[in-house]
């Protein structure tokens, strides 16, 4: 009888304890196509019992910010070339902890329908920030628009060009305002995000559009150093490397591909 007793308490106590809380992160991304996937991968977390909010930003210098001062618990909008300058240039105490997508960078024109179509003395948009820049100016050598120096890297500027027999002239604008910009330049090279935001399609409006092959502009997830051991880091790794965010990818997003 004694025993009943206590098995009938112990089970009255493992009814009445609170079932374990979620942990719960707050990530960063862009707003636009990153907000469908991301909406998904909100999902699959919560099965895993990890509660995410996500944060949309528009400008690409804030979400790293926002991660360093402990506002976010992880972001996922950059690619690594653009972190690696970022912690170069800013000392951020963050580190990749997976990979996710690969948005090709585009170029685009309302004047033009094809690279050889360029005029002598076309003005060419490009952003404003290192990485991104240095991966336009990629871009249009790759079109053998323009020859840069040996050994730039990923980051060339404007001033490694050494061959533009086109004499290209480039202008640096903010990487979300080119889209504006396209009505007043003969041709922009333009993040995939921004151009979706703005109705373009990448692979059918874009004059050019970098290679899927060796692409080395990998976007990934970021968290703090000190946290890259949480538990719920793998978690929010699984949530969005999964079949359900490949499908996705390849109904909605032409153009874009997983990286993992």
């Amino acid at each position: 009888m004694r025993r009943l007793l206590l098995l009938f308490l112990a089970m009255l106590a493992l009814a009445a304890a609170p079932a374990l809380a979620a942990d719960k992160i707050k990530v960063g991304i862009m707003g636009g196509d990153a907000e469908v996937l991301w909406a998904k991968a909100k999902e699959i977390a919560a099965r895993d019992g990890l509660d995410i909010n996500l944060v949309v930003f528009s400008d690409y210098l804030l979400p790293n910010e926002a991660l360093q001062s402990g506002d976010l618990d992880a972001n996922a909008f950059q690619h690594k070339p653009f972190l690696a300058n970022q912690i170069k240039a800013r000392g951020y105490k963050i580190v990749p902890v997976g990979e996710t997508i690969v948005t090709p960078i585009g170029l685009y024109s309302k004047r033009v329908k094809a690279v050889g179509d360029l005029k002598d003395g076309a003005l060419i948009g490009i952003p404003n920030d290192p990485s991104n820049g240095g991966r336009a100016l990629l871009l249009l050598q790759a079109e053998k628009l323009i020859r840069l120096k040996d050994g730039v890297g990923l980051l060339p500027t404007v001033f490694d060009v050494v061959d533009n027999p086109k004499r290209l002239k480039f202008q640096e604008v903010d990487a979300a305002q080119l889209p504006r910009s396209l009505e007043d330049l003969d041709a922009a090279v333009i993040n995939t995000n921004y151009a979706v935001d703005a109705g373009l399609i990448p692979g059918k409006d874009s004059v050019a559009i970098e290679a899927k092959v060796n692409n080395p502009y990998n976007n990934v997830i970021v968290v703090r150093e000190a946290d890259t051991k949480a538990p719920w880091v793998p978690k929010l790794v699984h949530a969005f490397q999964n079949d359900a965010i490949r499908q996705i990818l390849k109904e909605q997003f032409p153009g874009q591909f997983p990286a993992f």
